[in-house]
Protein backbone atom coordinates (compact mmCIF):
# COMPACT_ATOMS: atom_id res chain seq x y z
CA UNK A 1 0.00 0.00 0.00
CA UNK A 2 3.19 2.26 0.28
CA UNK A 3 3.68 2.36 -2.95
CA UNK A 4 -0.13 3.77 -3.89
CA UNK A 5 0.58 6.19 -1.90
CA UNK A 6 3.51 7.32 -3.02
CA UNK A 7 2.60 6.75 -7.32
CA UNK A 8 -0.50 9.20 -5.93
CA UNK A 9 1.34 11.64 -3.97
CA UNK A 10 2.83 13.31 -7.66
CA UNK A 11 0.02 15.79 -9.16
CA UNK A 12 1.50 14.69 -12.74
CA UNK A 13 0.57 10.85 -12.11
CA UNK A 14 -2.84 11.92 -10.41
CA UNK A 15 -3.09 13.64 -13.83
CA UNK A 16 -2.54 10.64 -16.31
CA UNK A 17 -5.26 8.53 -13.80
CA UNK A 18 -7.67 11.68 -14.30
CA UNK A 19 -7.16 11.61 -18.04
CA UNK A 20 -7.22 7.79 -17.90
CA UNK A 21 -10.21 7.91 -16.12
CA UNK A 22 -12.09 10.40 -18.51
CA UNK A 23 -11.15 7.71 -21.46
CA UNK A 24 -9.89 4.74 -20.36
CA UNK A 25 -7.73 2.72 -22.94
CA UNK A 26 -5.62 4.87 -23.65
CA UNK A 27 -1.94 4.43 -25.57
CA UNK A 28 1.09 6.42 -24.86
CA UNK A 29 0.93 8.44 -27.90
CA UNK A 30 -2.71 9.46 -26.87
CA UNK A 31 -1.84 10.25 -23.36
CA UNK A 32 1.46 12.33 -24.35
CA UNK A 33 -0.78 14.23 -26.53
CA UNK A 34 -3.75 14.98 -24.22
CA UNK A 35 -1.03 16.41 -21.28
CA UNK A 36 1.75 18.96 -21.35
CA UNK A 37 4.49 16.60 -20.36
CA UNK A 38 7.46 15.16 -22.52
CA UNK A 39 6.82 11.13 -23.84
CA UNK A 40 9.89 10.50 -21.55
CA UNK A 41 8.34 11.76 -18.58
CA UNK A 42 4.73 10.08 -19.06
CA UNK A 43 6.65 6.69 -19.45
CA UNK A 44 8.03 7.20 -16.88
CA UNK A 45 5.46 8.29 -14.30
CA UNK A 46 3.27 5.50 -16.20
CA UNK A 47 5.76 2.94 -14.97
CA UNK A 48 5.91 3.79 -11.28
CA UNK A 49 1.28 3.91 -11.63
CA UNK A 50 2.23 0.29 -12.98
CA UNK A 51 4.25 -0.54 -10.15
CA UNK A 52 1.64 0.27 -7.78
CA UNK A 53 -1.42 -1.67 -9.50
CA UNK A 54 -2.94 1.34 -10.27
CA UNK A 55 -2.51 1.15 -14.00
CA UNK A 56 -2.99 -1.84 -15.81
CA UNK A 57 -1.72 -2.62 -19.60
CA UNK A 58 -2.59 -4.14 -22.44
CA UNK A 59 -1.06 -4.64 -25.73
CA UNK A 60 -2.59 -4.37 -29.00
CA UNK A 61 -0.48 -4.83 -31.74
CA UNK A 62 2.82 -2.61 -31.52
CA UNK A 63 0.68 -0.17 -29.03
CA UNK A 64 0.30 -0.90 -25.09
CA UNK A 65 -3.19 0.26 -24.35
CA UNK A 66 -3.92 1.26 -20.55
CA UNK A 67 -6.71 1.04 -18.06
CA UNK A 68 -7.42 2.86 -14.47
CA UNK A 69 -7.30 -0.48 -11.90
CA UNK A 70 -9.58 0.47 -8.94
CA UNK A 71 -8.63 -2.73 -6.90
CA UNK A 72 -5.72 -0.79 -4.72
CA UNK A 73 -8.12 2.16 -4.44
CA UNK A 74 -10.81 -0.21 -3.19
CA UNK A 75 -7.52 -1.38 -0.79
CA UNK A 76 -7.43 2.15 0.67
CA UNK A 77 -11.30 2.64 1.11
CA UNK A 78 -11.53 -0.75 3.13
CA UNK A 79 -8.85 -0.12 5.28
CA UNK A 80 -9.08 3.70 5.47
CA UNK A 81 -11.73 5.46 4.60
CA UNK A 82 -14.74 3.09 6.97
CA UNK A 83 -12.11 3.81 9.54
CA UNK A 84 -11.92 7.37 9.85
CA UNK A 85 -15.70 9.01 9.38
CA UNK A 86 -15.14 12.11 9.70
CA UNK A 87 -13.26 12.51 5.85
CA UNK A 88 -15.25 9.54 4.73
CA UNK A 89 -17.50 11.82 2.52
CA UNK A 90 -15.22 13.93 1.33
CA UNK A 91 -12.53 11.22 0.59
CA UNK A 92 -15.37 9.40 -1.29
CA UNK A 93 -16.27 12.47 -3.04
CA UNK A 94 -12.28 12.26 -4.43
CA UNK A 95 -12.02 8.80 -5.49
CA UNK A 96 -15.80 8.49 -6.82
CA UNK A 97 -14.94 8.87 -10.52
CA UNK A 98 -12.09 5.61 -10.09
CA UNK A 99 -13.83 3.36 -8.12
CA UNK A 100 -17.19 4.18 -10.83
CA UNK A 101 -15.69 4.90 -14.55
CA UNK A 102 -19.03 5.54 -16.04
CA UNK A 103 -20.25 5.95 -19.37
CA UNK A 104 -16.57 4.52 -20.72
CA UNK A 105 -16.52 3.08 -24.37
CA UNK A 106 -13.86 0.69 -24.94
CA UNK A 107 -12.57 -2.87 -22.72
CA UNK A 108 -13.12 -3.10 -19.24
CA UNK A 109 -9.75 -3.96 -17.53
CA UNK A 110 -9.04 -4.98 -13.63
CA UNK A 111 -6.35 -6.40 -12.32
CA UNK A 112 -6.21 -7.56 -8.70
CA UNK A 113 -3.99 -10.19 -6.54
CA UNK A 114 -5.29 -12.83 -4.71
CA UNK A 115 -3.24 -14.87 -1.76
CA UNK A 116 -4.45 -18.16 -2.65
CA UNK A 117 -3.34 -20.69 -5.92
CA UNK A 118 -4.25 -20.86 -9.58
CA UNK A 119 -5.60 -24.19 -8.91
CA UNK A 120 -8.37 -22.48 -5.62
CA UNK A 121 -9.05 -19.43 -8.32
CA UNK A 122 -9.85 -21.67 -10.88
CA UNK A 123 -12.27 -24.32 -8.87
CA UNK A 124 -13.66 -20.78 -7.56
CA UNK A 125 -14.60 -19.74 -10.82
CA UNK A 126 -15.96 -22.56 -12.46
CA UNK A 127 -17.39 -24.62 -9.90
CA UNK A 128 -21.05 -23.13 -9.29
CA UNK A 129 -21.00 -24.13 -5.30
CA UNK A 130 -17.93 -22.06 -4.61
CA UNK A 131 -18.74 -18.92 -7.66
CA UNK A 132 -21.58 -18.48 -5.85
CA UNK A 133 -20.27 -18.26 -2.25
CA UNK A 134 -17.19 -15.95 -3.55
CA UNK A 135 -19.28 -13.85 -5.89
CA UNK A 136 -22.82 -13.99 -6.40
CA UNK A 137 -23.22 -16.02 -9.07
CA UNK A 138 -22.76 -19.26 -10.71
CA UNK A 139 -21.69 -20.25 -14.40
CA UNK A 140 -22.94 -23.91 -14.90
CA UNK A 141 -21.48 -25.34 -17.93
CA UNK A 142 -18.79 -28.49 -18.73
CA UNK A 143 -16.31 -25.50 -19.51
CA UNK A 144 -15.02 -27.19 -23.28
CA UNK A 145 -14.58 -24.52 -25.61
CA UNK A 146 -17.94 -24.26 -27.76
CA UNK A 147 -20.38 -25.02 -24.84
CA UNK A 148 -23.18 -23.32 -23.61
CA UNK A 149 -23.18 -22.29 -20.43
CA UNK A 150 -26.12 -21.72 -17.89
CA UNK A 151 -25.82 -18.09 -15.67
CA UNK A 152 -27.18 -18.18 -12.32
CA UNK A 153 -28.01 -15.98 -10.01
CA UNK A 154 -30.13 -15.03 -7.04
CA UNK A 155 -32.04 -18.34 -8.19
CA UNK A 156 -32.75 -16.80 -11.87
CA UNK A 157 -31.73 -18.88 -14.22
CA UNK A 158 -30.31 -17.19 -17.57
CA UNK A 159 -29.95 -19.85 -20.84
CA UNK A 160 -29.02 -18.82 -24.36
CA UNK A 161 -27.83 -20.44 -27.31
CA UNK A 162 -25.20 -17.72 -27.85
CA UNK A 163 -23.94 -17.79 -24.65
CA UNK A 164 -20.53 -19.93 -25.36
CA UNK A 165 -17.50 -20.54 -23.94
CA UNK A 166 -14.67 -19.04 -25.96
CA UNK A 167 -11.47 -20.39 -24.21
CA UNK A 168 -10.82 -23.07 -21.65
CA UNK A 169 -7.04 -23.66 -20.11
CA UNK A 170 -7.49 -24.87 -16.70
CA UNK A 171 -5.80 -22.46 -14.50
CA UNK A 172 -4.20 -20.28 -17.19
CA UNK A 173 -7.13 -18.96 -19.49
CA UNK A 174 -10.72 -18.63 -19.38
CA UNK A 175 -13.08 -16.60 -22.10
CA UNK A 176 -16.86 -16.77 -22.28
CA UNK A 177 -19.76 -14.37 -24.08
CA UNK A 178 -21.26 -12.64 -21.57
CA UNK A 179 -24.61 -13.84 -20.31
CA UNK A 180 -28.09 -12.55 -22.01
CA UNK A 181 -30.49 -9.55 -20.45
CA UNK A 182 -33.78 -10.92 -19.96
CA UNK A 183 -36.65 -8.89 -18.43
CA UNK A 184 -36.42 -11.35 -15.29
CA UNK A 185 -33.39 -9.30 -14.08
CA UNK A 186 -35.29 -6.96 -12.50
CA UNK A 187 -35.53 -9.47 -9.88
CA UNK A 188 -32.12 -9.46 -8.65
CA UNK A 189 -31.27 -5.90 -9.29
CA UNK A 190 -34.05 -3.64 -8.75
CA UNK A 191 -32.04 -0.65 -9.81
CA UNK A 192 -32.32 -1.77 -13.64
CA UNK A 193 -35.26 -0.67 -15.72
CA UNK A 194 -37.07 -2.45 -18.14
CA UNK A 195 -35.48 0.24 -20.74
CA UNK A 196 -32.08 -0.49 -19.39
CA UNK A 197 -32.61 -4.21 -19.82
CA UNK A 198 -34.08 -3.91 -23.67
CA UNK A 199 -31.20 -1.73 -24.23
CA UNK A 200 -28.93 -4.26 -23.35
CA UNK A 201 -30.07 -6.94 -24.80
CA UNK A 202 -30.68 -5.19 -28.09
CA UNK A 203 -26.52 -4.81 -28.13
CA UNK A 204 -24.35 -7.20 -29.63
CA UNK A 205 -22.75 -9.47 -27.51
CA UNK A 206 -19.77 -9.10 -25.04
CA UNK A 207 -16.54 -11.11 -24.29
CA UNK A 208 -15.46 -11.70 -20.87
CA UNK A 209 -11.57 -13.11 -20.52
CA UNK A 210 -9.84 -13.97 -17.23
CA UNK A 211 -6.20 -14.16 -17.42
CA UNK A 212 -4.56 -16.03 -14.21
CA UNK A 213 -0.81 -15.78 -13.49
CA UNK A 214 1.04 -17.69 -10.65
CA UNK A 215 3.33 -14.39 -8.80
CA UNK A 216 5.22 -16.09 -5.88
CA UNK A 217 2.51 -16.70 -3.46
CA UNK A 218 -0.15 -15.13 -5.19
CA UNK A 219 -2.02 -14.99 -7.98
CA UNK A 220 -2.45 -12.05 -10.41
CA UNK A 221 -6.40 -12.19 -11.98
CA UNK A 222 -6.90 -9.94 -14.96
CA UNK A 223 -10.56 -9.76 -15.85
CA UNK A 224 -11.06 -8.14 -19.43
CA UNK A 225 -14.75 -7.39 -20.74
CA UNK A 226 -14.73 -5.80 -24.40
CA UNK A 227 -16.47 -6.18 -27.27
CA UNK A 228 -18.70 -3.38 -26.76
CA UNK A 229 -20.34 -1.00 -29.13
CA UNK A 230 -20.23 2.36 -28.82
CA UNK A 231 -22.18 4.43 -25.98
CA UNK A 232 -22.71 0.81 -24.86
CA UNK A 233 -25.05 0.31 -21.36
CA UNK A 234 -23.82 -2.47 -20.74
CA UNK A 235 -20.01 -1.38 -20.58
CA UNK A 236 -21.70 1.09 -17.91
CA UNK A 237 -23.47 -1.79 -16.02
CA UNK A 238 -20.41 -3.84 -15.71
CA UNK A 239 -17.83 -1.20 -14.75
CA UNK A 240 -20.14 -0.96 -11.38
CA UNK A 241 -20.39 -4.87 -11.08
CA UNK A 242 -17.20 -6.43 -11.73
CA UNK A 243 -15.03 -4.32 -9.04
CA UNK A 244 -17.69 -5.48 -6.64
CA UNK A 245 -17.88 -9.21 -7.45
CA UNK A 246 -13.83 -9.68 -7.92
CA UNK A 247 -13.43 -7.85 -4.30
CA UNK A 248 -15.63 -10.54 -2.99
CA UNK A 249 -14.14 -13.20 -4.73
CA UNK A 250 -10.52 -11.92 -3.24
CA UNK A 251 -11.86 -11.47 0.29
CA UNK A 252 -13.58 -15.16 0.26
CA UNK A 253 -10.02 -17.03 -1.21
CA UNK A 254 -7.92 -15.03 1.33
CA UNK A 255 -10.23 -15.75 4.48
CA UNK A 256 -11.00 -19.15 3.42
CA UNK A 257 -7.08 -19.81 3.84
Amino acid sequence: MDEVFKALADPSRRLLLDSLNDRDGQSLRELCSGLSMARQSVSKHLAILEAANLVTSVRQGREKLHYVNAEPINAIADRWIDRYDSTRAQTLSDLKTVLENPGSVGEFVYTTYIRTTPERLWQAVTNPAFSCRFMGHAIESDWQKGSTYTWVEGGLRIEDSAQVIVESDPYQRLAFTFHGFTPELQQIAPDLSGEAIAEAAAERRSRVSLSIEAVGDQVELTVTHDGFEPGSIVRDLIARRWPLKLSSLKSGLEQAD
